[in-house]
């Protein structure tokens, strides 16, 4: 429904049916006066469709002339002319119509801001309560998604605080509504995440109870809402409330914040026995899994595994690849023995996986077992190819190529990537500023964590935070990479491609010495037999080394690429071309405001100084927000992902 079509609903003879027909997502309450049927009352979940809160409305050009028209009518549509004459020739600015609706509601509903300006000179009461669910203009608006309306109405003295007929104050119809950056708003202006409404129900209640989805749950467990908090009639918390609806989505999310299984209401059931009442065998077995988690996690070995989790999964990923190379070097001839004591350690693995294994441990696979190869390939440099090259040119370059490579790998995993942090008042100030400025969309705030963005700061998911020059999230490393740590990373890729390289050069070299080859006679097959034969774990080795060169050589290639020829992170490339397929007419990724040259681009992102003869330009991205609120720029006009 664009928004002449909306205005015309909002008319005394369009408040019925027309709504249904025209499908606004609003008209499943009450059917009575004042909300004329499309603001809903609710008794069930409500997900009302996308309402751009910082929209205008179109001024609406009806084929009557607006000089026949009566205020109400005037006030809908905007008449701002015909309104001041009537108020001039005597009508009463807070007369309530026949449906106890005043001049100031309806222009709240409609998003008229000069009307409400005037009406507010024309002593209005800011918060004259109207309309069958007995609410306030600011209650209206709140609905309806008006951002800049509720922010003007506040600034006039509207307290948002106050319940309408239902008992829901403007924070619940926010939530309920699923207008965030409203909530965000209001809680930016000093409403409490966990005020209750008058039924003793929280914000995040009402969202677990009746919007079926991850959303405002997730939002709200953001702005540090309480998932234990209890009711006051019923003492359901929040996760009862998940579960009473059948809420899988919300009830997942509350478990994860620690939301209590236990926890018992008025009746002495807890939420395992209301997913037994309302017969979810999804929640129950959910609830169960979890409950049997925690009191796992409280066992002294697990917490002491909990702690040290890092260096114990180093350590099981140096074991398990080389007792895999260790059994293929088995002098045995019996490959049967070979694989059956493989499917041993494999059984082992699963079964270790199963107990111990959660998501953290899990993320760590990758970037311990590329350590542990790596742990194996230096063994393998010293006990089998030193001895036979004891060029010490060779060791020397090899040694510093090893050295580099740890000290580069430890500098990206330990480097803050540059986290952006914020204070609750720097959020909270940010909220009200970007807000009122018109700028509170995901370009600029992020809705996760509920900041203000820099320039350039994306948000990683799996870091749960924004990331200044956030280039992307690296399983090699488990963390991410971003304006502090790239250098670092790209390093380690060079280094980590060296070292390949020497492992490649020590493998031909032993096999020249130990296994003579014939690979004009023997072909691939005979070839790789005889080396099998003669060296398992050389080959095994070489193997890992191959392995390792081929994501490492793609990667660095294609960070280098970006770096010297675009001057972009691998963010904002994707964002980038995800555009361009959208839209074909959109700049080219070399044309961007960071793309300084081949020359300065490398100089700025080394940090090159060269004696003196470069100087390259020193920025805290975690500092840099772009001039005014917007961004102009055909790169930032892409919303983020958050």
């Amino acid at each position: 429904m664009d928004w002449n079509e909306r205005d015309a609903c909002h008319s005394h003879g369009h408040m019925g049916d027309s709504c249904h027909e025209h499908g606004t997502g609003h008209s499943h309450g009450h059917g009575g006066p004042g909300f004329g049927g499309f603001m809903p009352s609710f008794h069930g979940p409500i997900i009302p469709g996308p309402i751009d809160p910082t929209q205008q409305p179109r001024k609406f050009s009806h084929p009557e002339d607006s000089s026949s028209w009566d205020i109400v009518k005037a006030t809908q549509y905007g008449a701002l002319e015909r309104c001041k004459e009537l108020i001039e020739a005597g009508y009463d600015v807070r007369q309530p119509d026949k449906e106890n609706v005043t001049l100031l509601h309806w222009a709240a509903i409609n998003n008229r801001a000069d009307i409400v300006k005037y009406y507010i000179s024309k002593g209005a009461i800011i918060d004259q309560l109207g309309g069958d669910l007995n609410s306030t203009p600011l209650h209206w608006a709140i609905r309806q998604g008006h951002l800049s309306m509720v922010i003007q109405l506040m600034r006039y003295g509207a307290d948002p605080s106050l319940a309408d007929g239902e008992g829901y104050r403007g924070l619940h119809l926010a939530v309920l509504f699923q207008h965030m950056p409203i909530a965000a708003y209001l809680m930016a202006k000093g409403q409490e995440v966990d005020y209750p409404d008058i039924n003793g129900q929280t914000s995040l209640m009402l969202a677990a109870q009746k919007i079926i989805g991850p959303e405002p749950t997730n939002f709200l467990l953001k702005c540090n809402a309480s998932v234990n908090a209890v009711d006051k009639v019923n003492r359901n918390s929040p996760l009862h409330c998940a579960v009473l609806a059948g809420n899988v989505d919300s009830a997942n999310i509350l478990l994860e914040a620690g939301a209590s299984v236990d926890l018992e209401n008025a009746n002495g059931h807890t939420p395992i026995d209301l997913a037994h009442q309302v017969h979810s065998p999804l929640l129950i077995h959910m609830l169960n899994v979890v409950k049997t988690e925690r009191i796992r996690a409280n066992s002294a070995c697990l917490k002491v595994l909990n702690k040290y989790k890092v260096y114990l999964q180093c350590l099981i990923s140096v074991v398990v690849v080389g007792a895999i190379g260790a059994i293929l070097d088995m002098k045995t001839e019996s490959w049967l023995l070979k694989g059956v004591l493989l499917a041993c350690i494999m059984a082992v693995i699963n079964l270790t996986s199963r107990q111990l294994a959660t998501v953290a441990v899990q993320s760590l696979i990758p970037s311990t077992s590329l350590m542990a190869s790596v742990f194996w390939m230096v063994v393998t440099w010293g006990l089998w190819f030193l001895p036979d090259d004891p060029s010490a040119t060779v060791q020397m370059l090899f040694t510093v190529n090893i050295t580099a490579l740890l000290y580069y790998y430890l500098r990206s995993c330990r480097t803050d990537p540059g986290i952006v942090r914020a204070t609750e008042e720097e959020k909270k100030k940010n909220i009200v500023v970007l807000a009122e400025a018109g700028c509170l969309d995901p370009r600029i705030f992020c809705t996760s964590c509920m900041m203000r963005k820099p320039m350039r700061a994306s948000h990683c998911f799996a870091c749960n935070s924004c990331v200044a020059k956030q280039d992307h999230h690296s399983i090699w490393i488990n963390g991410c990479i971003g304006a502090r740590n790239h250098p670092f990373f790209v390093l380690f890729l060079v280094a980590l491609n060296f070292h390949c390289i020497w492992m490649f050069y020590g493998s031909i070299m032993y096999w020249s010495k130990h296994c003579p080859l014939h690979y004009s006679e023997e072909g691939v097959w005979g070839t790789l037999t005889n080396l099998m034969g003669c060296s398992p774990w050389v080959l095994y080795i070489f193997c890992f080394a191959f392995l390792n060169t081929s994501w490492a050589s793609i990667l660095l290639v294609l960070q280098l690429w970006q770096i010297a020829f675009l001057g972009l992170t691998t963010a904002e490339r994707a964002n980038l071309t995800h555009r361009q397929r959208k839209l074909p007419q959109a700049s080219s990724l070399r044309q961007n405001p960071f793309n300084l040259g081949v020359v300065r681009n490398l100089v700025n992102f080394f940090q090159w100084r060269c004696c003196g003869l470069c100087k390259p330009v020193v920025l805290d991205w975690t500092q840099q927000f772009p001039m005014g609120h917007g961004r102009e720029h055909p790169m930032f006009s892409g919303l983020d992902a958050v």
